[in-house]
């Protein structure tokens, strides 16, 4: 595939959606427990990003007529060490310095002259690297991202030396799912399949037809407090400690919730700590839930590209304990996958992406304002994986926030654990890591409380 095609409807929406405040890049960090070979690392990127998916090589055409939708175009300056870049921290750094550097770069642009996305290693991290990703929604979705960076890795230490094919393998030995909502996920893969301009325009209707979605997305907002704001240029990234599975799962055992409502809820009761230390009155907040439409067990589409839909979670940080906390997120989290509200937006992202860009930009900034920001869930590798010969000790990835939003979250699953990463606005939310203390004692909490019941069962 190569010269030019035109950039996807959906895919121009968050092409278009890049404000200062609030970049559509999403970013990523591997941790890892030696230093990387480099050579290895460029041989793996050319092989299995580069060569597999074009956009990749492409840039957005610089001469697009304003009216007229965008395309990419072959870059005819592309160089792969354009967009790999290289840093030392002083040793010996840790998650301090590794922050400060994520949080220097989240707000720095990708160079539209080129393809958008870049890839930084940081040598003298803990005694071995880390490796911060960057790639423009316009690219593809979250969840098709993570599948990207992933394919990167390797079950064994020297199997990029083995595999010399650009092209995926049929199995690539991990797994990778958005856990949650499945039976949404499966009512839009029904209805996409009968999408037309006609049909999505008529996902509007449906909105005011069905009061308490309309009430969602069109009449609800969020009440003011400190986690709302006008967002400015700088951001925090912060992450949790890592969370054994089994803990989680056992915590949804005793009060037959999933890993998701479990994980749902702490950060629930994160936000509702970090509202009353700031003298607030913690009150629901909503944030948008992403649902990912694609095959999990296939192979990525060479164009990639974005097809998923949004839910919007009324988060219950007015319930005063963690054990309310968990059952009303379970309860909101089953009405979403119950309801056909992401069929809704599902269409209403395509429409909104057939329209004029100012129309474009109205309806963006409408909806966007409807939550806080974005909540994602990606269950990655259940083991080991290795990136050019290096152990991965951890993966964690932030979403992007648009239009006014300041707190983003994704929840990452690696290797029987799992983090909680936070994105939030500096000046809205300056004391990140008090989020991350919170989150880690929410759960610390949960665990008590099943622990207990189990107990006294």
């Amino acid at each position: 595939m190569t010269g030019r095609r035109t950039v996807g409807a959906v895919d121009n929406i968050w092409l278009r959606m890049d404000r200062p405040a609030n970049l559509m890049v999403i970013d990523s960090v591997m941790w890892l427990d030696e230093p990387l070979d480099l050579e290895r690392f460029r041989a793996v990127v050319q092989r299995r990003i580069v060569d597999r998916f074009p956009v990749f090589s492409q840039r957005i055409a610089p001469d697009t007529l304003p009216l007229l939708a965008p395309q990419w175009e072959d870059d005819p300056e592309f160089d792969l060490d354009r967009h790999l870049f290289m840093a030392v921290l002083p040793e010996p750094a840790g998650e301090a310095e590794l922050k400060a550097f994520v949080e220097s770069v989240m707000h720095v642009p990708l160079d539209r002259a080129h393809p958008l996305w870049q890839i930084h290693i940081i040598e003298g991290y803990g005694g071995g690297a880390a490796v911060v990703s960057r790639f423009h929604h316009a690219i593809a979705d979250g969840i098709a991202l993570a599948q990207v960076l992933l394919s990167l890795t390797d079950e064994e230490p020297d199997g990029d030396l083995v595999d010399v094919s650009p092209e995926p393998p049929p199995n690539a030995g991990w797994t990778l799912s958005v856990p949650g909502l499945g039976t949404a996920r499966n009512a839009i893969n029904e209805a996409s399949k009968l999408v037309r301009p006609s049909v999505v325009r008529d996902a509007f209707t449906l909105v005011s037809q069905t009061a308490h979605i309309a009430d969602k997305l069109l009449l609800g907002s969020n009440p003011p407090g400190p986690l709302l704001g006008q967002p400015g240029l700088a951001k925090r990234a912060v992450w949790s400690r890592p969370h054994p599975i089994a803990q989680i799962k056992a915590i949804g055992r005793s009060s037959g919730a999933t890993v998701n409502d479990v994980l749902v809820a702490a950060v629930t009761g994160a936000l509702a700590s970090y509202v009353l230390d700031e003298g607030g009155v913690p009150e629901d907040l909503t944030t948008m839930v992403p649902v990912n439409l694609r095959p999990i067990d296939k192979p990525l589409p060479r164009e990639l590209g974005n097809k998923f839909a949004l839910a919007m979670l009324p988060m219950p940080l007015a319930e005063r304990s963690p054990r309310d906390r968990l059952t009303a997120a379970k309860q909101r989290m089953d009405r979403i996958k119950e309801s056909p509200e992401a069929l809704i937006t599902f269409g209403l992202i395509n429409a909104i992406g057939l329209t004029h860009p100012k129309v474009e930009d109205l309806l963006v900034d409408f909806f966007s304002s409807k939550a806080i920001g974005v909540t994602t869930n990606v269950m990655g590798p259940l083991q080991d994986r290795y990136l050019a010969g290096s152990r991965i000790a951890g993966v964690l990835g932030w979403v992007p926030g648009s239009g006014h939003q300041t707190v983003g979250v994704c929840i990452f699953s690696y290797n029987q654990t799992v983090r909680v990463g936070f994105k939030v606005d500096a000046t809205v939310v300056p004391d990140a890591d008090r989020l991350v203390d919170a989150f880690d004692a929410e759960l610390d909490d949960l665990l008590a409380i099943s622990t207990a019941a189990h107990r006294g069962a």
